[in-house]
């Protein structure tokens, strides 16, 4: 009797509607408590993946990436070979080259490649592609951001924690919907 009561309150039956019959009412009662308790459990990284996700998207104006202004000094096929550019980025910050580089980002169309470090401060060079001058040496403030939006802050196994806020998202939204669809279109 309890139970029925509990079930009227969360699905009460709309006027003029046929009752709901054994397996509508089971599947339901699942979308419900699965909604609900997905919901709940993955509340945390999918909170987690919004902030950060939001803060990458405009980590421009916030400052914590920076933008370099530079006007190519020749074309791609002119561009020094990426060993030598890494060599100019590693004596422009020879502590942080002492940790070896992270990665080399190339944008040809700017004609400028950013070389990040390994170390603590994260710290990136920008050089102009054809003649290796050093634009900037700075800290990459975002790239903390970027690891806890993936997971990788966490070690490289915790990927999969954001694969899984993903798809505790898209779950999620697919319940909200049919919970809020269902007694609108039922007959």
């Amino acid at each position: 009797m309890e139970e029925e009561i509990r079930e009227r309150r969360a699905f009460p039956r709309a006027r003029g509607h046929a009752p709901l019959t054994p397996r509508t009412r089971a599947i339901a009662r699942w979308m419900f408590h699965g909604h609900l308790w997905l919901g709940v459990v993955t509340t945390g990284v999918v909170l987690v993946l919004a902030i950060s996700g939001i803060l990458l998207n405009h980590k421009r104006p916030l400052g914590l990436m920076p933008d370099v202004a530079h006007a190519p000094t020749g074309g791609f096929a002119d561009a020094l070979p990426l060993a030598v550019l890494a060599e100019h980025a590693a004596s422009a910050a020879p502590r942080a080259a002492s940790m070896g580089v992270d990665r080399m980002d190339v944008r040809p169309r700017d004609g400028i490649i950013k070389v990040r470090f390994r170390d603590d401060t994260v710290t990136e060079v920008t050089l102009d592609i054809n003649d290796g001058r050093v634009l900037h040496v700075g800290e990459r403030n975002d790239v903390f951001l970027e690891k806890l939006h993936s997971g990788e802050v966490f070690g490289d196994n915790w990927v999969l924690l954001s694969d899984l806020g993903a798809v505790a998202m898209v779950i999620l939204i697919a319940t909200g919907y049919w919970l809020w669809l269902f007694p609108r279109i039922r007959q």
